[in-house]
């Protein structure tokens, strides 16, 4: 495992973040074997988020931490502040209530990394900064930034925090994907995949900050259970909600480059949309849905493919 120090934390992220969105106290012992396994592989930065099962994600993660003794070991990105079909929620309040709440259900007295989950555009970066500061100042969270926040919106709000004395934001969270959205998978996502995203992804290039990217196998694209005959036949949610934001004829030819380059490599196809990533010169850390150990570990070695250049520009369907 590669791993790679941010500004604010005195711990180290794992190049490849594993996620914890599958976590249920109705399945404790198969998510405990899952996280140890993923930590036996080198894992040792895991991203859940306040809305996460009802809050179950926090809480296996927390329960398993306390049995393991490891906290001190464990980078965690928590996230919160998501909209709810009653109101938005970016505000001082729901950021200090949500933390709290994770706090408790993580049974520690910090979060390492903490994310908004989205941005309200509409209200201004100050309050939120502000609130972020006493937070961090107070222990609670060693470094903060955004998910689903443009450069333009983190701009004014580390702008503020210069101007104050404030601390900045650290990390970004954008989706970013070798597959290309045809539309946002919920309400209110950033992309910073494709032709749309080039200009987003040079600022991200230009700076260095940290990315760490939500879907980044498109949410099971790369996995080969979807084909261009098959997109309108699954129930299941994710399936049927991959199929809905990726199912494109442009991504099915990326997803043809990346199984040529991968049987030529010796290396699944899963491995090479990973490897897209890491040859973008993007600061990226890939958020990542592993079901099992092995998966994880997979997942983790594609950090050191090192792609070609020829090979990158035939993922991006351009000419080398």
């Amino acid at each position: 495992m590669i791993y790679q120090k941010i500004d604010g934390l005195d711990k180290p992220l794992a190049r490849v973040i594993q996620g914890t969105i599958m976590l249920s106290r109705d399945r404790l012992e198969a998510g405990f074997a899952l996280l140890d396994g993923v930590f036996e592989q080198g894992g040792t930065t895991f991203d859940t988020a306040h809305g996460y099962g009802g809050g179950d994600a926090d809480r296996v993660l927390g329960l398993w931490m306390e049995a393991r003794g490891n906290r001190d070991q464990v980078v965690i990105v928590g996230k919160g502040c998501h909209h709810n079909m009653d109101r938005r929620r970016v505000t001082p309040y729901d950021l200090a209530s949500d933390l709290m709440d994770s706090l408790a259900r993580l049974r520690t007295d910090h979060v390492d990394l903490y994310l908004l989950h989205r941005d309200d555009p509409s209200v201004p970066v100050g309050p939120i900064m502000d609130a972020f500061a006493d937070h961090q100042e107070a222990g609670r969270i060693r470094a903060f930034g955004g998910s689903n926040w443009t450069p333009k919106r983190i701009l004014e709000a580390n702008a503020y925090a210069d101007e104050r004395g404030l601390p900045q934001m650290r990390a970004s969270s954008p989706n970013f994907s070798l597959a290309v959205q045809r539309q946002e998978p919920w309400p209110e996502c950033i992309s910073i995949s494709g032709p749309d995203g080039a200009q987003d992804r040079d600022w991200y290039r230009l700076t260095q900050m940290p990315l760490l990217v939500w879907s980044s196998l498109a949410g099971g694209f790369f996995s080969g259970a979807l084909r261009r005959d098959n997109l309108d036949t699954f129930d299941d949610y994710f399936m049927k909600l991959s199929a809905d934001t990726y199912g494109t004829e442009d991504n099915f030819r990326r997803y043809d480059a990346a199984r040529e380059i991968a049987g030529a490599r010796g290396v699944s196809v899963a491995q090479v949309a990973l490897g897209y990533l890491f040859g973008t010169g993007l600061n990226v850390f890939p958020l990542v849905g592993a079901r099992t150990a092995e998966e994880f570990a997979a997942s983790a070695q594609a950090a050191e493919l090192n792609l070609t250049a020829n090979e990158m520009a035939a993922l991006e369907l351009e000419s080398a």
